[in-house]
């Protein structure tokens, strides 16, 4: 699962019992060397998918960790970029990375579910990152998003379909959430990462109540399921124009 630059096993026992934020902080600078990255093939066909729909003005990437969505927003957004996360670590080291010309970055360390700025933005990414937000709290989320987005304006992130029940990676899932959910009865502070918490039809309700309109579309890259659904797709969530 891991490359032989990423973390040790004894490095993720330390993170996995330290705040999530800590955790972060911890694992950030060899972030980029685990399964936790999302995949270049999914930020490279989310670029493909919204140069289609583009070109974009402003950009917010959520949760933006070591600045891998910040490099999609910047290759579909023309005016100015933002990446925020509430982890300093993982901060430090989007800042630092080398990047091609392009739009001018900004990085703010806040909460996702407390974002300091009014409607200044046309597009709001986010990749990977719901596993780390309890179901209850998702209403909050999408709305604070909402909030940010000028009218017309776009929340997108990408969702792979889940896996069927009895599968290895099914399995593989649900061992992982149980045993999180036993560290955070015994431990605290909590580490919320939890990979079955974010169901698709819940998703899909939240958003419609925190008043966006929804769509779907398939990234053709990553093919079909037996049953003709995409194995990949992108959630667009749009705020009214009006």
């Amino acid at each position: 699962m891991f490359s032989p630059e990423g973390p040790r096993l004894r490095e993720l026992a330390v993170q996995a019992l330290s705040s999530v934020e800590r955790g972060y902080d911890l694992l950030a600078p060899k972030f980029d060397h685990t399964p936790f990255r999302t995949p270049d093939s999914v930020l490279d066909a989310t670029v493909a998918a919204l140069r289609r729909a583009g070109p974009f003005g402003t950009g917010l990437d959520l949760c933006c960790g070591t600045g891998a969505g910040v490099d999609v927003l910047r290759q579909v957004c023309g005016e100015s970029v933002t990446g925020l996360d509430f982890s300093a670590g993982m901060l430090d080291v989007a800042r630092a990375r080398t990047r091609p010309p392009g739009p001018p970055v900004t990085w703010a360390r806040a909460d996702a579910r407390d974002l300091p700025f009014g409607p200044d933005f046309d597009l709001v990414t986010s990749f990977g990152a719901f596993g780390h937000f309890l179901p209850e709290e998702l209403p909050g989320l999408f709305g604070q998003v909402h909030s940010v987005l000028r009218p017309g304006g776009r929340f997108v992130f990408p969702v792979v379909a889940p896996p069927r029940p009895g599968s290895y990676t099914y399995g593989l899932l649900w061992g992982f959430d149980a045993v999180m959910r036993v560290r955070n009865a015994v431990w605290r502070p909590p580490f919320v990462m939890y990979y079955r918490n974010f169901r698709f039809g819940e998703m899909w309700r939240e958003l419609i109540w925190a008043g966006f309109t929804v769509r779907f579309w398939p990234l053709t890259e990553f093919g079909r399921r037996s049953d003709g659904s995409p194995k990949v797709r992108l959630v667009v969530a749009e705020r009214a124009a009006g």
